[in-house]
């Protein structure tokens, strides 16, 4: 089974969706965050995770979807859209779950991560970044 449409489709290849514009700057920021979310989630848990292991095995858990989400974009074809639908789709029931959970209680996320209070700490991009990566996953679909 290829990744490539076949002959006769008139699917807009990824790579191509990817070279410029939004979805250029969309790859950007999932590989930015993947980096950040990891990196924080990898210092937090091997200097304090006592603390608020809840909370930082959360913020490994984004990291792990972002990083998928980014490979997935940029894989691009069958199988790297399904992986980057099916890391958005995580990535937004996460950030709603989690931000949602961490304001109505605070005990269980005494360190926030990267989900919390809806990314707040991210400047609410967490929150923003399923809803447009699954935007633009739509938006280029492959076409019969």
């Amino acid at each position: 089974m290829s990744d490539q449409p076949s002959a006769g489709t008139t699917a807009r290849p990824a790579d191509a969706a990817l070279s410029s514009g939004v979805g250029r700057v969309l790859l950007l920021v999932y590989g930015v965050f993947a980096l950040s979310a990891s990196a924080r989630a990898l210092v937090q848990i091997s200097t304090h995770f006592s603390e608020a292991p809840l909370a930082y095995l959360l913020s490994a858990l984004a990291g792990l979807v972002y990083i998928a989400a980014t490979v997935g974009l940029a894989r691009g074809g069958p199988r790297g859209r399904m992986l980057a639908l099916i890391s958005c789709t995580i990535e937004l029931v996460g950030v709603l779950v989690i931000g949602t959970l961490s304001i109505i209680d605070t005990g269980d996320f005494p360190d926030a991560t990267v989900w919390s209070n809806f990314g707040s700490g991210y400047g609410y991009v967490p929150l923003v970044l399923p809803f447009v990566g699954l935007w633009w996953i739509y938006r280029h679909r492959p076409t019969p």
